[in-house]
């Protein structure tokens, strides 16, 4: 979704006065409040997930990987198994060795858990063959 410059400015107000009990991200966002071109950068549209799934530059805003990119996209993909699956509700989850990729598996499985859809989680770093694997092997919900 792409955001119109008035609502870049609105959108990043709106983060900054909604993370105040994420002290590390209010502190991230105050600290480029007279960077107009940052704001835009992290603010004019929302993260893309695409082939490769969720990703981008690590950081506060629509347009960044973070806690709450991660948890927007995993409750959408949630509400979209629990409104189409006639069958099985679950998902394998792997993650990598980038930054935060622990971080965010564990907390989309969360987030699935909570609603409803039962989340198969790897315990270490696991290459996407595995991956693949598991999902047939659990038979867990694909489209």
């Amino acid at each position: 979704m792409q955001n119109t410059n008035f609502s870049i400015t609105t959108v990043y107000k709106n983060w900054l006065s909604s993370v105040k009990n994420d002290k590390t991200t209010e502190t991230e966002l105050k600290s480029i409040e007279n960077n107009e071109k940052e704001i835009t950068d992290r603010f004019y549209c929302d993260l893309k997930f695409g082939t490769g799934g969720l990703r981008g530059k690590l950081g506060a805003g629509t347009n960044r990987m973070n806690v709450y990119t991660v948890g927007r996209a995993t409750r959408g993909l949630a509400a979209y198994i629990n409104k189409t699956a006639s069958g099985n509700k679950s998902v394998v989850i792997a993650y990598d060795s980038r930054n935060m990729s622990r971080k965010f598996a564990f907390l989309a499985a969360d987030i699935f858990s909570e609603a409803r859809v039962k989340a198969y989680i790897f315990n270490t770093i696991m290459p996407t063959p595995v991956l693949s694997f598991a999902v047939r092997y659990l038979k867990t919900w694909r489209e």
